[in-house]
């Protein structure tokens, strides 16, 4: 028997730019918004978040791993943009079996994140942003090429999830941002995209940043106390960071933030 997969990503060109969209990514939200296409949402989940200040006033269809079907359906939709990381595939198949287009994004690197940006212009035929896209390609340019120039990369751990503990390795978004920014991912080459570790396993890896994301889990300063206790170099030289989740795992005009809020937290106790 076959392994239920999700749906193909959008690849046939619509019949026409969509102008009934609902997003169930946060991320992409946000991107829609900062490419002056927020006006082509009509529904949102409840965790898309960003803008704040335009947001409020869209509906809410349930969150991504709970959307409310029956209501996005009713709302028909051009398009509906998911996540094969944030959404559940029966909601894919649900969806597409009730006759609605589906974009189902699936990045694993920053270029994909450049990618998606290109195409979500040429798919809405709306050009307008090519310079800000452009501006963030150079940005990822510059800090590629400054994080290139290092001696040595700093090993760093992030984790996304506790009880159990949970990190990620080289085939994920998050992987490709902290490389692209000057970091070396401590379970790089785990054989799991998203491994159960223990607290063992981190002494063992000797990282020496830890970095703790407000989400998908919201590390506070609790467990930022739990690595300090720990004998590994990244305690004992004072870099535990509490930091913005979204930088990591927001694939969209969010990298921009990254590409300015991340190599200064990367940087080797001694520059080159």
């Amino acid at each position: 028997m076959s392994q239920a997969v999700f749906p193909t990503p959008l690849e046939e060109p619509l019949p026409f730019p969509p102008r009934r969209v609902i997003s169930l990514v946060p991320s992409l939200t946000e991107s829609l918004f900062d490419l002056d296409l927020g006006d082509r949402l009509i529904a949102v989940t409840e965790y898309c978040t960003r803008p704040a200040e335009h947001i409020a006033a869209l509906p809410k269809v349930g969150g991504p791993k709970s959307p409310d079907v029956a209501r996005i359906v009713a709302l028909a939709p051009h398009l509906v943009l998911m996540s094969e990381d944030e959404n559940r595939l029966e909601d894919a198949q649900a969806l597409a079996e009730a006759g609605l287009r589906l974009w189902v994004t699936r990045p694993r690197s920053v270029q994909d994140a450049l990618n998606l940006l290109w195409a979500l212009m040429e798919v809405f035929e709306h050009p307008r942003m090519i310079p800000r896209v452009r501006e963030i390609e150079r940005a990822r340019d510059y800090t590629f090429a400054a994080a290139e120039a290092l001696r040595e990369r700093v090993r760093v751990f992030v984790p996304v999830w506790r009880d159990p503990w949970m990190t990620f390795n080289r085939d994920t978004y998050a992987h490709d941002v902290l490389h692209t920014c000057g970091g070396a991912n401590a379970f790089a080459e785990h054989a799991e995209r998203y491994p159960k570790i223990a607290l063992e396993d981190v002494v063992a890896a000797q990282p020496e940043v830890v970095l703790l994301p407000s989400e998908p889990y919201h590390f506070t300063e609790a467990d930022a106390a739990t690595f300090r206790a720990l004998e590994i170099p990244a305690a004992k030289n004072g870099r535990i960071h509490l930091v913005d989740g979204s930088l990591l795992s927001w694939y969209g005009t969010r990298l921009a933030y990254a590409l300015r809020d991340l190599p200064p937290l990367l940087m080797p106790a001694t520059a080159p």
